[in-house]
């Protein structure tokens, strides 16, 4: 929501609320409700997705269909544009040139005495990659997070995201995905696609390591269960602060905010200022 806040009190107010939304009593009871979430579908695996779906997402689902299956995704192919289809050609292939120059090298090194010295770098067996869904389609997050794997050479990637209007996903989603590497990809969202890539279910396979943002729930749940496999990081929601005087440019600082603003319900875009016309337009 919106607001031009000009007076010091409401503005000391509205910046507590910003800082308190990852922590205090809400964040407590966030966290009792996702530690539910990993302990059932820990012990009742599909049968736990299939009720958090229809509980979280208001999706009904059997477990036969949390796998996204080879006709749908030849057929996303056909409901996207050439023009699309090329532009996630060329961001990919701009993604993978990055992260090859990025790879650890291996060596060795034969000392005196018989003494070999080195260091080995090898790809995990599996990796998962968490893709958010909801108000817009993260096509960029997922090739940054699947390219990088395909890049090390892991051997099987997967890719949780939650399923949209009739249990869709987003065609281009599926696209970018086919494009960038993904082996397989299942239709769930929300902290218990988090615990069922940790534990394992019957349907969808456990992993090593877990990389991806989402909502709150998802980076509780990542946090939780760091451990029992890799996470990339706990990424709380965006936060953003703007400070512009009178010959800023409104049009890129809304550029800005938005681009922040967008990613989560929680996020916090601030624009500070001392020009009233420039937080008007």
């Amino acid at each position: 929501m919106l607001r031009i806040i000009t007076q010091p009190a409401e503005a000391q107010t509205e910046l507590r609320r910003i800082c308190d939304r990852t922590s205090g009593d809400e964040i407590v009871h966030k966290e009792a409700t996702v530690r539910e979430v990993l302990h059932r579908v820990k012990r009742q695996k599909d049968k736990a997705l299939v009720h958090y779906t229809e509980e979280f997402d208001q999706n009904s689902l059997t477990p036969e269909q949390l796998r996204v299956s080879a006709s749908e995704l030849d057929a996303a192919y056909q409901q996207v544009s050439k023009e699309l289809l090329d532009a996630i050609g060329l961001a990919k292939s701009q993604i993978e040139a990055f992260h090859r120059q990025r790879l650890p090298k291996s060596w060795v090194q034969f000392g005196e005495d018989e003494v070999v010295l080195g260091k080995r770098y090898s790809p995990v067996d599996s990796a998962g990659l968490y893709i958010p869904g909801g108000r817009v389609s993260y096509l960029s997050a997922v090739l940054m997070n699947a390219i990088p794997a395909k890049v090390a050479k892991v051997p099987r990637i997967v890719m949780v995201t939650p399923p949209g209007v009739d249990n869709k996903i987003n065609p281009a989603v599926l696209v970018a995905a086919q494009e960038a590497g993904v082996h397989e990809i299942f239709r769930v969202g929300g902290a218990q696609a988090i615990a069922a890539l940790a534990y394992g279910t019957e349907t969808i396979p456990k992993v090593d390591v877990i990389t991806g943002s989402g909502n709150i729930y998802v980076t509780l749940a990542k946090k939780l269960v760091y451990g029992i496999v890799g996470i990339d990081s706990v990424a709380f929601p965006s936060e953003m602060l703007i400070i512009a005087e009178e010959i800023a440019n409104p049009v890129y600082i809304a550029a800005e905010m938005l681009a922040q603003a967008e990613q989560d319900s929680m996020a916090a875009a601030i624009l500070l200022t001392t020009d009233f016309q420039l937080a008007v337009k």
